[in-house]
């Protein structure tokens, strides 16, 4: 559907320390969103945090928007990534533990990844589980909704795992599938600060039974 790396830095760093500094802005980014949330981040305290010239920053971020969105694609490689390397290490015999693998994942994050809580896949929360910032639900991409690059992202891996039938009958459900978990994970940590189990569980089991008239059965 789209290339949601492309245009997220002004220019991509060639060099090492280039890398470096990145990162570490991108670090100190999601440490301040944990500290003072999205409204109070300013350019000039990651800046400052992160040792680097404020004119160093505006060479590879164009604004605070700019830095947040890098920081959900950010996010969102890590997600699969750690998705793609547990199954790996896995023998699957049933795609829905492939559902419940990703839950898991996404709810480790929520309660260890600094900013996570603020700042997952794009969309910003005022406070864990919402409500949103107002005009970020299209923060990776200018036509789609984040959840909608999510889904693109995930298709990926369960066509390849799964042999899933590709058309657009499996692109709607997995849309369907990311809304329905994003909303009730939501709940799950606006209940409890930590994710309330009984919610995660109920997540699971609904994306599980929605799925199961999609995806091929074991």
């Amino acid at each position: 559907m789209t290339n949601v790396s492309g245009g997220t830095l002004r220019r991509r760093p060639a060099q090492r320390r280039s890398l470096e500094r990145v990162q570490r802005m991108l670090d100190e980014c999601a440490r301040l969103l944990d500290e003072v949330g999205y409204e109070a981040l300013t350019t000039k305290e990651v800046a400052r945090r992160a040792e680097v010239p404020i004119g160093t920053f505006y060479q590879f971020f164009p604004d605070k928007q700019g830095l947040v969105r890098a920081l959900a694609l950010r996010n969102l490689e890590a997600f699969l990534g750690r998705i793609t390397a547990r199954l790996s290490a896995l023998r699957l015999s049933d795609w829905t533990e492939v559902v419940d693998l990703s839950i898991d994942e996404f709810v480790a994050m929520k309660r260890t990844t600094p900013g996570f809580a603020v700042v997952d896949f794009g969309e910003v929360l005022t406070s864990p589980g919402g409500p949103a910032v107002k005009g970020t639900e299209r923060m990776l991409d200018a036509a789609l909704e984040n959840n909608v690059i999510v889904a693109d992202r995930l298709r990926a891996i369960t066509v390849e795992l799964l042999g899933a039938p590709i058309g657009p009958a499996l692109d709607r459900a997995l849309v369907v599938a990311v809304e329905a978990a994003d909303a009730v994970l939501k709940l799950a940590f606006r209940s409890r600060p930590d994710g309330d189990p009984e919610l995660i569980a109920e997540c699971k089991h609904l994306v599980r039974r929605y799925l199961s008239d999609h995806l091929p059965q074991s």
